[in-house]
């Protein structure tokens, strides 16, 4: 049989009820090339490994419940892969279009210094005002289409760290990388944030990265504020590392936050009801959550001390 040109690789764990949305919109998709699926599952105790492999016979490759890692499991399955190219999307995000797929692979089809592309995440229907804020102001969200590159460290060393970082965004829950340069530089192993680590290595060695707003996912989440803290935390203590972030430097700063975060929630949440409701009070505690995540991550991440103890992000 012929090589399919890309691999949709899918990491899962029960997702039985958004992975028949998903392989629906993949198996629709309009492309001038072949593709298979390869899903990577992590010991789901639901009917999702069933479902991948009756719909249209996706490949799936088991890693031991507990086990799963960012990067790690993602390269497993990039390995197993045939396609030249290798498209990334989580169980949860749905494409938007019947062109999403051809429209990411496009760029990397046509320019050959492209390492990987990112598509563009809107929220899903229902997604409260405050999700959507949130999401609005995620470089993802854009509408804008932008090629991001670095002349090498020195340049990046230049730059501020939110600059650093911002040059450095890449995000796995809808992109495309070229197989061959992940051959060289696989994904980092490491509990979350591999996206953009690897786009900080790919950027470094010369390689340039689109964001593709024409390929769209749909794709947001109602998370708990205790789900947000471990989040934050865990992501701020890479960004920390990484590009020497520290957005929340000291306890002064995490009050100052909050009050403005309490501010701009509490408006969210008034666009659609009452404030003195079970979303006010989801509002209020997220004010409390992003700005502490960020204080305690780069914390823990200059100190070498576990502050939190994250579980399930």
């Amino acid at each position: 049989m012929t090589a399919p040109l890309v691999s949709i690789v899918v990491p899962t764990l029960n997702g039985a009820e958004t992975i028949m949305d998903l392989l629906g919109a993949i198996y629709t998709q309009r492309t001038s090339f072949k593709f298979e699926v390869v899903a990577v599952d992590s010991g789901s105790t639901d009917a999702t490994v069933g479902l991948l492999m009756e719909r249209g016979g996706a490949r799936v490759l088991h890693v031991t419940p507990g086990s799963f890692n960012h990067g790690a499991t993602r390269n497993l399955a990039i390995e197993a892969a045939r396609g030249e190219i290798v498209a990334l999307i989580v169980q949860d995000a749905q494409p938007a279009s019947l062109d999403w797929l051809e429209r990411l692979v496009q760029p990397l089809r046509a320019d050959p210094g492209l390492a990987g592309t990112y598509a563009r995440q809107l929220p899903r229907p229902g997604a409260s005002a405050l999700t959507r804020h949130y999401l609005g102001h995620w470089m993802a969200g854009s509408g804008e289409p932008r090629i991001a590159s670095l002349a090498g460290a020195e340049e990046l060393a230049a730059l501020a760290p939110i600059e650093r970082y911002r040059r450095c965004v890449f995000d796995n829950v809808s992109s495309a990388i070229r197989r061959s340069v992940w051959e060289t530089h696989p994904f980092p192993v490491t509990p979350i944030a591999e996206d953009v680590e690897w786009a900080r290595t790919i950027l470094l060695a010369g390689y340039r990265l689109a964001y593709v707003p024409d390929a769209v996912v749909v794709h947001s989440h109602e998370r708990s504020a205790r789900y947000e803290l471990w989040r934050t935390y865990l992501v701020h203590q890479r960004l920390r590392a990484l590009f020497g972030l520290r957005l929340v430097p000291t306890p002064v700063h995490v009050l100052a936050g909050v009050a403005r975060n309490v501010v701009s929630h509490l408006r969210c949440v008034a666009l659609e009801g009452p404030v003195f409701s079970p979303q006010g009070g989801r509002a209020l505690a997220l004010a409390v959550a992003f700005p502490l995540g960020q204080y305690l991550g780069a914390l823990s991440a200059d100190t070498g001390r576990r502050l939190l103890k994250p579980r399930g992000v």
